[in-house]
C-alpha cells in the first residue's frame, strides 16, 4: 500500500506564533484530514464553499483509517472527515484520544462485491469472504453478511461482532480479515469481499451497479467531522461544519455519486 504519511506528518507542526493566529486564514488554514477518494472529493467542494465565506481550508489525504485520528490528536490536523461514530468511539476508547464529533456528513453504504458470483447464495462450500480487519467495520461487515444469508450471528450481535459470534455457518464459509484499503485488490483472490464505499469508488466499483448486496441508505454509520475536544465550540469549527452542511454539497454529492453516497444532514 502506498502511504503518504511520512510527507504528511513531517513538518506539519507550526510555530507557536503561527498557531496564535486565527485559524482559517490564508496564513493559518484549517488543516482537514481525509481519506483519499470520495471524502477528499467532497472536501474539495467544501473548501470552495468555505473560501467564499473567507475561510481557508488545507486538505491532507491519508491512505488508512488510523493515521488521521493520530494526527488530529497530536495537533498536526485541526479536523478530520472520514469516520463514523462507532469507529470514533472505538478509537477514543482504545487509544484514549481527546476527539469528539462536530456534526454529520455522509453515509457510505457498505457493499458486498464479487468477481465470480452474482449473489452470496452462489458462494460455494468453504468459500473465502474478505472483511475489514478494524473492529467496527469488521463487525459491520459480519452483520451485512449475516443479513444476506452468508451465516447466522448469535442473538444480539451488532457492529462489535467478531468471527467468534458466528453461531451457524452451514457452508463453512471462511472469513478473511484484511486492511480495508486492500479489499478491492483482494477481489480476484476471494469469492466475495465487503468493501467500504470510500474504497470501492476509487477502485472503479460502483456500489449501486456492482455490489451484490448493499446496506440500506438508512444505515446508522453516518460519517462525521471530528475535532479535538478543546475545539468543539471554536468559531472556525462552526464555520467549517456550516460550509459542509449546505444544499450545494448535497447537490454535488447527488450529481457526482449517483446515489452511492448519501448526505446525512
Amino acid at each position: 500500500m502506498i502511504s503518504r504519511r511520512p510527507l504528511i506528518l513531517a513538518g506539519l507542526a507550526l510555530p507557536v506564533a503561527a498557531q496564535a493566529q486565527d485559524i482559517g486564514t490564508a496564513q493559518r488554514p484549517i488543516r482537514v484530514g481525509v481519506t483519499a477518494g470520495p471524502h477528499a472529493q467532497v472536501m474539495e467542494k467544501v473548501r470552495e464553499i468555505a473560501a467564499r465565506d473567507g475561510l481557508t481550508i488545507r486538505i491532507i489525504e491519508f491512505q488508512d483509517y488510523i493515521q488521521p485520528n493520530a494526527a488530529l490528536a497530536a495537533g498536526d490536523l485541526d479536523a478530520n472527515s472520514y469516520q463514523h461514530q462507532p469507529f470514533l468511539d472505538q478509537q477514543v476508547r482504545d487509544r484514549r484520544l481527546p476527539l469528539v464529533a462536530l456534526g454529520k456528513t455522509l453515509i457510505f453504504p457498505m457493499g458486498i462485491y464479487s468477481r465470480r458470483h452474482r449473489s452470496l447464495a452462489d458462494v460455494p462450500q468453504g468459500g473465502r469472504i474478505a472483511v475489514p480487519n478494524d473492529p467496527t467495520n469488521g463487525g459491520r461487515a459480519l452483520v451485512l453478511l449475516a443479513a444476506n444469508g452468508a451465516f447466522t450471528l448469535r442473538e444480539g450481535a451488532d457492529f462489535r461482532a467478531t468471527v467468534a459470534d458466528i453461531a451457524a455457518n452451514p457452508r463453512r464459509l471462511r472469513v478473511v480479515e484484511l486492511e480495508a484499503a486492500q479489499l478491492p485488490r483482494a477481489l480476484d483472490e476471494v469469492e466475495a469481499a465487503t468493501i467500504n464505499t470510500n474504497f470501492a469508488i476509487p477502485a472503479g466499483l460502483n456500489p449501486v451497479r456492482d455490489a451484490i448486496a448493499l446496506e440500506s441508505a438508512d444505515s446508522p454509520y453516518a460519517n462525521l467531522v471530528v475535532v479535538r475536544q478543546q475545539d468543539r465550540e471554536a468559531p472556525w469549527a462552526t464555520r467549517l461544519l456550516a460550509a459542509y452542511q449546505t444544499q450545494e454539497v448535497k447537490d454535488f454529492v447527488a450529481s457526482t455519486f449517483q446515489g452511492s453516497v448519501v448526505p446525512a444532514f
